[in-house]
């Protein structure tokens, strides 16, 4: 107890070295991250978490670099979790997102936090929503979840996002038609980067038709034209992201999404220590591997064989 005592200290101090290390024991899932969690879920509650998605090479990182720069200006303290494509060789995160966001690393208000996606398909890591529980009780004013750019809606970002938006470039049209029919579901906002290319405006067009056709009315979902190279247009998308933050709280729907996303803490906890405790019955018993063996030479079909070790890991 003295060690998470020796952390909780350090951390409510402010200390970046006891966040860091708390971040790694939270990813990792060990007994201490766990604790620390617990210790933690009070505190949070106050930070607005902003999901970012879109398509590969649609410039996420550079908008994501040139927010944190405007926010930072305006006394505004920023975590951002970066979800990175898992190596193959060693599961561990390829950090690029880091690497294009150095800028913003340097900034004393921001901190930056990647994360592997370790074979999610999803395309947020595992543990996004306990780093980003952990960023929040640390007094993050605001947090940025940027999801791996797979070239489709990452619906999973939905789970911890109060705001999300979508940034797309031009010439996406058929990508977009695509998008259709989910995309109208997750984004609060819409960003055309890139604007300075041919068929920005058509790209802007296209979308804020998707909006007036998806019959939205409490919230119309505005589409921002950037450059985000040049910073053009990260102040209006600031400012969008503020007023939507504003009218989440006036249409009592922050307190909402808190409380759906603390039931979906249980289930994904659950799911967790059942993973676990399936992954150490099946190393620790003999006649499972046995099963196994069988089910791989077309002996015994996977479903039987499923419904076995369940019942069987249950009964232990």
């Amino acid at each position: 107890m003295l060690i998470i005592e020796k952390f909780i200290g350090a951390f409510e101090q402010g200390d970046k070295v006891a966040l860091g290390r708390l971040l790694k024991e939270v990813e990792n899932q060990t007994p201490l991250g766990y604790e620390m969690l617990k210790q933690t879920i009070s505190r949070e509650g106050n930070s607005h978490i902003v999901g970012i998605t879109g398509p590969p090479g649609a410039g996420k990182s550079t908008i994501i670099t040139k927010l944190c720069q405007v926010l930072s200006k305006r006394g505004l303290n920023v975590g951002v979790v970066c979800i990175d494509p898992s190596s193959p060789f060693n599961g561990g995160a390829l950090l690029g997102d880091r690497v294009r966001m150095q800028d913003a690393a340097k900034l004393p208000q921001v901190f930056i936090k990647s994360l592997a996606t370790r074979g999610n398909l999803g395309g947020l890591a595992v543990s996004t929503a306990d780093i980003v529980q952990v960023l929040d009780a640390f007094g993050k004013d605001l947090i940025i979840v940027e999801t791996v750019g797979v070239g489709q809606v990452e619906f999973d970002v939905l789970d911890i996002a109060d705001t999300v938006v979508l940034v797309t470039v031009p010439g996406l049209g058929d990508a977009i038609q695509t998008y259709k029919a989910g995309i109208m579901e997750i984004a609060d906002l819409y960003v055309v980067n890139q604007a300075d290319r041919g068929g920005a405006d058509e790209t802007a067009r296209d979308l804020r038709m998707m909006v007036e056709e998806s019959g939205k009315k409490d919230w119309q979902p505005p589409v921002i034209k950037t450059v985000a190279i040049n910073r053009q247009g990260i102040e209006k998308l600031s400012e969008e992201i503020q007023r939507h933050r504003s009218y989440l709280l006036q249409a009592q729907l922050w307190q909402k999404k808190r409380r759906e996303r603390n039931a979906k803490k249980l289930t994904r906890m659950l799911e967790a220590l059942f993973n676990v405790k399936a992954a150490q019955y099946i190393e620790s018993h003999r006649e499972v591997e046995q099963l196994v063996e069988r089910v791989r030479e077309g002996n015994h079909d996977p479903y039987s064989a499923a419904i076995e070790i369940l019942e069987n890991m249950l009964k232990s």
